[in-house]
């Protein structure tokens, strides 16, 4: 494994290891938690932006209607996510949050089909209809649509295909993204605070600093990532990205104990096979590709999106 690839597994394992750290502030309200997230994460993009002298693009998008739009879009379906996800953690639904990252790569295909027009191939058509049975499955078998893991999986789903037509770099197009949100989310706070419902300061200085680390524990492991995508085959990228739901997976059955029925068993089994089968399918996708010499590399063939 080149240096590409431990980036690449070291971002995956922090993101599936972030229930743990969500768990620690569980005490402060979700929305509390993500307007520090916001405030923090912008404030350390900043920082790492002017640092780089890498903020040119940055300047112009504040100027330019559209691009605002499209990462006012973005700072949305970004909002969506982090709040959900934190919120689900701290009720006790991380094996569901787990799945709404499972079938998260196989939802992209689909959105890629239908709004970029690409072509797929007949393996990945049978891994998208596996992970609809298994969907499926679970909505008939519980009487209601897990409608956690699904919001999930298609608010990152519809993130990743912004950011694929957006024009910044990620790390200027993160900082956009915070900036946008920082207003609302500095207004939050400070009201919060004013009534006497603001968890900063009033909850000991190891909750203050675990807030102020949710900045950091957004920025890192994107900056990790950024950096494998540049070294780091697809095909690879591709196997690593089911390592954060897997860890998070067994967080929430093994550590924190939460129920995994036989037919939570049986819908997980169905959706797991097409990602297994997708993998294979992909996997043998690139081995041709490379044969032929025309296998790219992420930074030669997309953007990077998270």
């Amino acid at each position: 494994m080149n240096k590409g690839h431990w980036y690449g597994l070291s971002a995956y394992g922090v993101w599936g290891l972030l229930p743990i750290y969500w768990k620690w502030l569980q005490l402060v309200p979700t929305t509390q938690l993500i307007g520090h997230r916001v405030v923090w994460s912008f404030l350390s993009l900043l920082a790492v932006m002017l640092w780089s002298r890498s903020g040119r693009g940055f300047i112009q998008a504040v100027f330019h209607p559209r691009v605002l739009l499209i990462y006012a879009l973005a700072s949305g379906l970004i909002t969506t996510n982090w709040l959900l996800y934190v919120w689900a953690v701290n009720a006790g639904f991380i094996v569901e949050t787990s799945l709404g990252y499972f079938i998260n790569p196989l939802i992209s295909i689909v959105l890629g089909v239908l709004f970029l027009h690409e072509r797929l191939r007949p393996g990945q058509w049978i891994s998208v209809g596996l992970a609809a049975l298994g969907i499926f499955y679970l909505t008939i078998a519980h009487g209601s649509v897990p409608w956690i893991a699904l919001t999930l999986a298609f608010s990152w789903a519809f993130y990743g295909l912004v950011k694929k037509i957006s024009p910044l770099e990620s790390l200027e197009g993160l900082t956009l993204e915070t900036g946008i949100l920082i207003g609302p989310a500095l207004a939050y706070l400070l009201y919060a605070q004013r009534i006497g419902q603001g968890a900063f300061f009033h909850q000991g200085i190891t909750t203050d600093f675990l807030l102020i680390g949710a900045g950091l524990l957004t920025t890192i492991p994107l900056w990790m990532f950024a950096t494998a995508v540049r070294s780091t085959p697809l095909f690879i990228m591709g196997l690593l990205q089911y390592i954060a739901p897997t860890i998070s997976f067994l967080l929430g059955t093994l550590l924190y104990r939460e129920p995994f029925t036989a037919t939570q068993l049986i819908g997980f089994g169905l959706v797991w096979s097409a990602l297994l089968l997708l993998g294979i399918e992909g996997y043998m996708a690139g081995r041709s590709l490379r044969r032929s010499g025309n296998f790219l590399y992420p930074d030669q063939s997309t953007k990077e999106q998270q």
